[in-house]
């Protein structure tokens, strides 16, 4: 059996296991639950109804959170001429081409945290794909990070957009921001994340489509939410 610390147990004590709260509930109880010194990352997780065997119930994208995430990321763009250009004047972190991805290969360089990519660097980008993959870096289209854009991806991602892919239980996790943020910005990011996964449902999905939705701080207990008190 798992021990927790102290500071979980006393955290724990201030949630019922079994309630369901409202989102405001949710919001200012994640807030107090937070067990740690530093500024803690708030987490949603949700429980799909989703058969991930089936192509078009792999429920996968990105967004733009309406109050960011509290996170800075690094951000590599492989891109040439004019595309290139415009992704260093968008104030990505790294950019090139061929050279990039000699370095990630030959050298374990993985001072980034995200990749953009145009569409002509992907067959070069795809040598590594088993280095990538497993590390959950490689662009997609799906995530808007593959693009003849980068530019305007380099700007959506210092905004605060994060990628969201479900699991093979049809589970996805996804930050809503920092424990310093105030609840309207927590609610605010949480609502819209919940809106976007709505209008995702697969049409093929029978019964019920969300099933679970809690959320915690990084080092916290988790909090179950009713998924009816959503602004609709």
């Amino acid at each position: 059996m798992k021990n927790f610390g102290k500071k979980y147990v006393e955290a724990s004590e201030k949630v019922e296991k079994n309630k369901l709260y409202t989102v405001e509930e949710a919001i200012s109880l994640v807030k107090q639950t937070s067990t740690t010194k530093f500024d803690s990352t708030v987490e949603v997780a949700f429980k799909l109804n989703l058969d991930t065997k089936k192509a078009d119930q792999q429920l996968r994208g990105s967004l733009v959170l309406p109050n960011g995430t509290g996170k800075t990321k690094k951000i590599l763009v492989l891109a040439k001429g004019p595309a290139a250009e415009a992704a260093k004047a968008a104030g990505a972190d790294y950019v090139g081409e061929v050279e990039l991805i000699d370095k990630i290969q030959k050298e374990n360089w993985f001072d980034f945290d995200t990749i953009i990519a145009t569409p002509e660097m992907m067959p070069q980008l795809g040598k590594i794909g088993k280095i990538l993959g497993p590390k959950g870096l490689m662009p997609n289209p799906k995530t808007g990070t593959v693009t003849t854009t980068p530019d305007k991806a380099v700007e959506d991602v210092k905004k605060g957009m994060i990628e969201y892919r479900a699991d093979s239980f049809g589970n996805i996790h996804s930050i809503i921001g920092k424990v310093s943020f105030t609840e309207e910005a927590l609610k605010e990011n949480l609502s819209f994340i919940y809106n976007t996964l709505v209008k995702a449902k697969p049409s093929t999905v029978k019964g019920t489509y969300i099933q679970n939705i809690s959320v915690s701080t990084t080092m916290g207990p988790g909090i179950k939410i009713d998924k009816n008190s959503f602004d609709k």
